[in-house]
């Protein structure tokens, strides 16, 4: 099943991503349930979010990675959501 992780960063928050974000990358690029990933931007091109998209047998695991991401361990995130999602297109 496709899933996907939609997160929102806190406010003010740029500095915070900027610094996690080597982390971050090395722990998508060591999975192999993600398909597609990366940054939602603001009206000024600023990274403002993440969007991941995975390749999983359940929503449980892509909650497990989500909580080990380094990202979300730091505080990043105001918001995520991961739901089950359905590609119609690509």
């Amino acid at each position: 099943m496709l899933v996907a992780l939609i997160a929102r960063d806190r406010a003010g928050a740029l500095q915070t991503r900027l610094d996690n974000r080597d982390a971050h990358i090395a722990h998508l690029k060591g999975s192999d349930m993600v398909v597609e990933a990366g940054p939602l931007l603001d009206a000024k091109g600023d990274m403002c979010g993440s969007l991941v998209i995975f390749e999983a047998d359940t929503v449980a695991q892509v909650e497990a990675w989500a909580a080990e991401d380094p990202y979300g361990k730091a505080g990043l995130f105001e918001s995520v959501e991961i739901i089950p999602w359905k590609k119609v297109i690509g």
